[in-house]
C-alpha cells in the first residue's frame, strides 16, 4: 500500500531526535492527525506509546530502531523508506481490556497491548483468586503478582517472569505468575483468546496489590476482569524479512 501522508514521530534520546531530523528533511510529512501512517523512531517502549497515543484514529504504525532492543521495530535505514511503506506487512493487535474495582468502591478501565500485571503493594506476598470464565481455577495464589499477557506481549515482561512465547495468530493468551510462593510448582497457563479472567485479591488491607495496563496503574485493588477487546484493532507494519511472527518463532530459540 502506497501512503502519501507520513507523519514522523521520536522518542527523546539524542539518537531519535537525530534520525527525526534526517528524515523530516529527506521526505514530505504532515502532522499526526492527518497522517496515514506515522513512521515511529525510538525502542519497543516508545512504539507502544506511539500506539497507545493514537489508538483512537487507529492509524497504521511503522516503527524504526533507535532504542535498544528492538523487538516490535524494524531497522533503521534513512534512504528507501517510501518503498519500504509500500512493501510492509502488517499486524493487527488487539488489546487486552482491564477494570479494575477499587477498595472505596471506584473502578478503573484501560487498554493494555503488552500486558495486564498485578503486583503486591508491601512486603507482603499478595494472595490472589482466580477464576475463568466463571468458573473457579485457583482458589489462591500467594505471589508477587499475576499477569495476562498478549502473543505481542509475550516476549516483554512475561518473559522475563518465565512465561511462554506465543506465536503470532495462535489466539491464545498467557497467564503468569511471578514468583509464585504456592503453588511453588505452578507455572502458569495457556488460555484461548476469548478467556474471560477474573482476580480476586484476598486480604486487601493486609496485603493490598496494584493492578498495571501498560502505562495505567490503579492501586488498593479488590478485583480485576481482563479479557480481549476485538473491537479495537491496532496496525503495526514490519518489513517482510522482520515480521513479528518470524520474530517471535526465532525468539524461542534463543540461548
Amino acid at each position: 500500500m502506497y501512503y502519501n501522508k507520513i507523519a514522523f514521530v521520536a522518542a527523546d534520546t539524542p539518537a531519535a531526535q537525530v534520525a527525526l531530523t534526517r528524515l523530516l528533511n529527506n521526505y514530505p510529512h504532515v502532522p499526526p492527525e492527518q497522517a496515514e501512517v506515522i513512521v515511529a523512531l525510538g525502542g519497543d517502549g516508545f512504539v507502544l506509546e506511539t500506539l497507545h497515543r493514537w489508538i483512537d484514529r487507529q492509524v497504521p504504525i511503522y516503527g524504526m530502531n533507535r532504542g535498544t532492543v528492538g523487538f516490535l521495530m524494524n531497522s533503521f535505514r534513512e534512504h528507501g523508506l517510501v518503498d519500504r511503506l509500500h512493501k510492509a506487512q502488517p499486524v493487527v493487535l488487539h488489546p487486552l481490556r482491564m477494570k479494575a474495582r477499587l477498595a472505596d468502591g471506584s473502578e478503573v478501565e484501560a487498554l493494555a497491548i503488552n500486558e495486564v500485571s498485578l503486583f503486591r503493594q508491601t512486603r507482603q506476598a499478595a494472595k490472589i483468586r482466580i477464576r475463568i470464565d466463571g468458573k473457579e481455577r485457583m482458589d489462591e495464589l500467594i505471589c508477587d503478582g499475576v499477569m495476562v499477557a498478549t502473543a505481542a506481549g509475550s516476549t516483554a515482561y512475561n518473559l522475563s517472569a518465565h512465561g511462554p512465547i506465543i506465536p503470532m495468530g495462535s489466539d491464545i493468551l498467557a497467564l503468569t505468575p511471578i514468583s509464585a510462593f504456592r503453588p511453588r510448582r505452578w507455572r502458569g497457563a495457556l488460555l484461548p483468546r476469548h478467556a474471560r479472567v477474573n482476580f480476586q485479591v484476598l486480604e486487601t488491607a493486609k496485603r493490598p496489590v496494584s493492578a498495571v495496563a501498560d502505562y495505567t496503574e490503579a492501586r488498593d485493588v479488590v478485583e480485576v476482569d481482563v479479557r480481549e477487546d476485538r473491537s479495537v484493532g491496532l496496525t503495526l507494519l514490519f518489513d517482510p524479512e522482520h515480521n513479528l511472527e518470524e520474530r517471535i518463532l526465532a525468539e524461542q530459540f534463543q540461548s
